[in-house]
């Protein structure tokens, strides 16, 4: 039986990435530097990690980017005031709060203070509006974005396609499907969502041309629940302990790879599919930022 083909991001991510640097190149020629700043509340292993890797690839397309921490017991007020600094400074044309906030903190009040403009996370209640409307003023959320233009890459048609996404949160499952019920290319899907109140979830998905798995939940996504040519995108990741790993632990997907690779025409791989794409779109977000700040002030 023959394996599904793995839609690997780096290709996809390093086509945007090309993009992105010559936009950053015309504007630097206008003596205008994009700039992100990250903000991390806390020491959270991961959290370093990830915001490490995205001041390394955004210094290598030219992209200016700062990193704040706070402490882990710092007040909700110091990061609010922080939020309304930085909204204000001229420089800073993207903020990205890195998660996970603290418990005490409030979230939604969080990224209610972020400026909507400078929102490249694309959370901001007025960008998921504009998302929803089909408005393309908007920042689209990266994650989501993402597996849009993965799926475009490796020429996956999703006009007519039936689609079905595993997991309705806030930061995939809900933006994910706005985004593919629009109207246009790279959409016009027929969408259906997924969640832990759902009956009989794998007759969903077995009807599904493209599955979405973003739940959390390791190895969730057997072979049996899918029909043969599928194609299936893995972004949920876990933790699992292993004590044959030297860190005591290893990731897993949403997917059981073993399986669904034996029915599936297509499969990202987790990690190394959909996580280059979250950090390409956030830095190509940052330049749309930087472009509209300067041009439309103008």
């Amino acid at each position: 039986m023959s394996q599904a083909l793995l839609l690997e991001g780096r290709p996809a991510a390093d086509a945007i990435h090309r993009k992105t640097a010559e936009r950053v190149k015309r504007l630097r020629e206008r003596g205008i530097v994009p700039k992100i700043v990250f903000i991390r509340v806390g020491e959270d292993p991961a959290s370093i990690v990830y915001v490490r890797m995205k001041e390394r690839k955004a210094e290598e397309l030219g992209i200016g980017s700062d990193t704040v921490v706070l402490s882990d017991t710092a007040p909700q007020e110091e990061l609010l005031s922080l939020l309304k600094v930085l909204g204000k400074d001229p420089m800073v044309h993207g903020i990205l709060i890195q998660a996970p906030l603290p418990s005490d903190m409030d979230a939604i009040q969080i990224v209610r203070a972020l400026p909507p403009e400078k929102d490249v996370d694309g959370f901001h209640p007025i960008n998921m509006g504009k998302l929803l409307l089909g408005d393309p003023s908007g920042f689209r959320p990266c994650t989501p974005a993402g597996i849009i233009e993965l799926l475009s890459f490796y020429q996956v048609d999703t006009c007519g396609a039936d689609v079905v996404i595993l997991g309705r949160g806030n930061i995939v499952g809900k933006p994910l499907a706005a985004l593919l019920m629009q109207k246009g290319p790279k959409a016009n899907a027929t969408v259906t969502v997924v969640h832990s109140s759902s009956r009989d979830i794998p007759e969903h998905t077995r009807r599904a041309d493209i599955v979405v798995c973003a739940l959390g939940k390791p190895a969730f996504l057997r072979g049996d629940m899918i029909k043969p040519g599928a194609v299936v995108v893995d972004v949920g990741v876990s933790r699992v302990i292993d004590p044959t790993n030297p860190r005591g632990y290893r990731l897993i997907g949403d997917v059981d790879v073993e399986s669904v690779s034996q029915v599936a025409g297509k499969l990202t791989p987790n990690p190394g599919g959909v996580g280059p794409m979250t950090i390409a779109m956030l830095l190509a977000n940052t330049v749309d930022a930087a472009e509209r700040l300067t041009f439309n002030a103008s």
